[in-house]
């Protein structure tokens, strides 16, 4: 019984009807464009901000959509390093992150490479440099091999699973991958963002690795977004919207993946997901335009290494509230020379008491 769509005599042959969504497509291009023109009129500072803010939120969500949460300030810090940017509070990376990044920024800054067997598994290895996912030992930059039985996706309390999606047995991968990346490399029939829709759909469907599938599924549609950009400097998350719609991400993943190889309605959602994503990019902009204020109005405030590292970090979006104890344990100094310092900022201008009140005093940027 045919269940799955890689179980199809035609599989994958993917179908659609382009006339049902032109006008989106057309939107997600204009999008597109706006945004690469804008973001070159920034100058060669404010697009390198924009740039790390971008990537690092596309590490960290695609990460989540997972359910795993890597440190933020690690990941900053990775990014930065990788790119030769300076920044403040820099701080070291745990190997995952560092494994992460180096995928992320492989699939973007160096998109117009062919994608290899060879580069598919360097991106594993750096996921999974201990060759393992969390306490269980897998198979690292190799094809699954399926030991313990079918790949599938579940959910569920154990006895009563539910069986979302089960993928290509074992041995047919190789053959499997040999024909997507022949389509990656040399199909140029298509528009990239299609392209990018229909990549997304199919390496998913194949899910060669044991492990590490979406976040590697995200890399690859990131890299043929940078082609349909002309651009190596991303400045939109698809990774972060999908988080954001991610309930109906798994719902449409799985209705395509059990119906039939036209897959319009999963083109469709994808378009609409990449519009929201190229839309929500107005908040990075916003807050790197904030930053730059910021730095040139205080440009000759004197400030010490304790002051700035927490000025950056507010400015990164802190998490919570800033209190004094909060600032002397990030600043690893007493609470009394935290007082002093954020008295000092008070002082200059730089922050302000929180007017919501509470049993613990709160400090913000003074806007």
């Amino acid at each position: 019984m045919e269940v799955y769509i890689h179980q199809k005599d035609n599989w994958p042959d993917f179908t659609w009807r382009s006339e049902e969504f032109l006008n989106q497509l057309s939107e997600a291009r204009n999008l597109q464009g706006r945004l690469i023109g804008k973001m070159e009129s920034l100058g060669f500072d404010l697009r390198n901000e924009a740039l790390l803010d971008t990537l690092t939120l596309d590490v960290l969500k695609s990460t989540e959509i997972e359910g795993e949460f890597l440190n933020p300030d690690q990941v900053r810090s990775s990014i930065a390093r990788r790119l030769g940017m300076e920044i403040a509070g820099s701080i070291d990376s745990d190997r995952n992150v560092d494994g992460m990044v180096e995928m992320m920024i492989d699939a973007t800054h160096n998109c117009f490479k062919p994608l290899t067997t060879d580069r598919l598994f360097d991106w594993h290895a750096a996921l999974f440099p201990m060759g393992r996912s969390g306490i269980f030992k897998i198979t690292v930059a190799d094809w699954r091999k399926d030991a313990t039985g079918p790949m599938q996706v579940v959910s569920g309390a154990s006895g009563k699973e539910k069986v979302h999606f089960q993928a290509p047995d074992a041995d047919l991968i190789e053959s499997e991958m040999n024909r997507f990346l022949k389509w990656f490399n040399e199909n140029d029939q298509i528009d990239l963002v299609i392209k990018a829709a229909v990549a997304h759909l199919w390496f998913v469907t194949i899910h060669p690795f044991q492990d590490g599938n979406g976040r590697i599924t995200r890399a690859l549609t990131d890299m043929l977004l940078a082609r349909s950009d002309k651009s190596t400097q991303r400045f939109y998350s698809l990774s972060a919207q999908i988080r954001i719609e991610r309930k109906q991400y798994y719902e449409i993943l799985e209705k395509t993946q059990k119906g039939e190889l036209d897959i319009t309605e999963w083109v469709k959602w994808f378009l609409c997901c990449l519009i929201n994503a190229l839309k929500s990019t107005e908040i990075i902009l916003t807050n790197v335009l904030f930053k730059a204020d910021f730095w040139n109005k205080h440009s000759k405030t004197n400030l010490n290494e304790r002051q700035k590292k927490l000025i950056s970090k507010l400015l990164d979006g802190f998490e919570g509230k800033l209190t004094s104890s909060k600032w002397a344990k990030i600043a690893k100094c007493s609470k009394d020379t935290a007082i002093r310092d954020i008295n000092d900022l008070i002082y200059k201008d730089v922050l302000q008491k929180e007017t919501a009140g509470g049993r613990s005093t709160n400090y913000e940027l003074k806007k």
